[in-house]
């Protein structure tokens, strides 16, 4: 058989095998399991055998799983059991009860990683993610080691706290945060309600100005931001920052951990795109604190702040990669 055949006779089989066809992978991610972990339902994508080395990959703000709907069925073609899924206030994921707090800190982000592993009885994983989603990602790296076989970080180390968000910084790295600054009014958070698509849209332009998506690529993400939870959780994870609204006692300690900065000592590869338009960190600023095998790579051609959509392929080598640096 043509060796060329044969690959792509493969890599089809290997797709189905996930549950997807070609068509469905370069489309779109459907959340199409749930799982009680913690305080929330979580709605994920699973794709790939299911005996294969778990990958988590963490979206952000204001994306949806759909940022790896070419990175998920790659990864699964290649024999990883891949796992997507909707954080707290995002698609199908829904709190258990209507009186927990709609809590947006970092280490209740983190700690709902844990949780899904636990109930999805994952041991380790690697780890992706970006904006949001490599935050959590850090911080599961910092705190749980044990539990993250590699991590794939895009913007590098991105833990942080509230003492250090309440220093100033220069104003035109303010004016990169000027979101931040109106979510902290009460017209900010009725804004944000009221035109919620919109301001997505506008988030997704400027922070990845040279990314031609279509109405299509962004309306398919956009519906998972209508989840009932989600206004809350943006709120409060940009007003926890600065210190105007106060997290849960229970994830205090882990709080008071992160506030020291801790080094993250599991194998890992950062990423930065050459077009990202969101405020972030510069590399030499951040690479002392990967104390265990590390690289960094620079996407070129124009990437912006959501490397995995933008650059899928260049994405999936770095998980691979990091999956067997040492």
């Amino acid at each position: 058989m043509n060796t060329n055949l044969a690959r792509i006779i493969f890599s089809l089989a290997a797709l189905l095998a996930a549950g997807s066809t070609p068509a469905m992978a370069s489309s779109s991610l459907v959340a199409n399991k749930q799982v009680q972990a913690n305080d929330l339902n979580i709605g994920y994508a699973e794709l790939g055998p299911a005996n294969g080395q778990a990958v988590i990959l963490l979206h952000g703000w204001p994306y949806d799983i759909n940022s790896y709907a070419e990175v998920a069925p790659q990864l699964a073609a290649k024999g990883y059991r891949v796992i997507v899924p909707h954080l707290r206030g995002y698609g199908s994921t829904r709190f258990l009860s209507k009186d927990t707090l709609r809590n947006g800190e970092p280490a209740a982000l983190a700690a709902d990683v844990i949780g899904l592993m636990d109930a999805l009885k994952i041991d380790r994983a690697v780890l992706a993610g970006f904006d949001w989603g490599a935050r959590s990602a850090d911080i599961v790296a910092a705190l749980w080691p044990e539990r993250v076989k590699a991590l794939v970080s895009v913007s590098g180390y991105l833990i942080g706290s509230q003492a250090a968000g309440q220093q100033p910084l220069p104003p035109k790295a303010e004016l990169q945060w000027w979101y931040q600054f109106y979510f902290a009014t009460d017209r900010g958070r009725a804004g944000y309600a009221k035109y919620t698509h919109d301001f997505a849209k506008q988030i997704w332009q400027l922070a990845s100005p040279q990314w031609q998506f279509d109405d299509a690529t962004f309306e398919r993400s956009a519906a998972a931001l209508d989840n009932p939870d989600h206004v809350d959780i943006v709120i409060h994870n940009y007003r926890w920052r600065l210190g105007l609204s106060q997290g849960e006692p229970k994830y205090a300690a882990l709080e008071q951990r992160l506030a020291q900065g801790p080094t993250i000592g599991v194998p890992t590869i950062t990423i930065e795109g050459d077009a990202n338009g969101a405020p972030h960190p510069l590399p030499e600023t951040y690479a002392s604190k990967f104390t265990g095998p590390y690289q960094h790579r620079s996407f070129s051609g124009g990437i912006g702040h959501n490397p995995p959509q933008e650059a899928p392929g260049e994405f999936v080598k770095a998980v691979v990669d990091a999956d067997h640096l040492h």
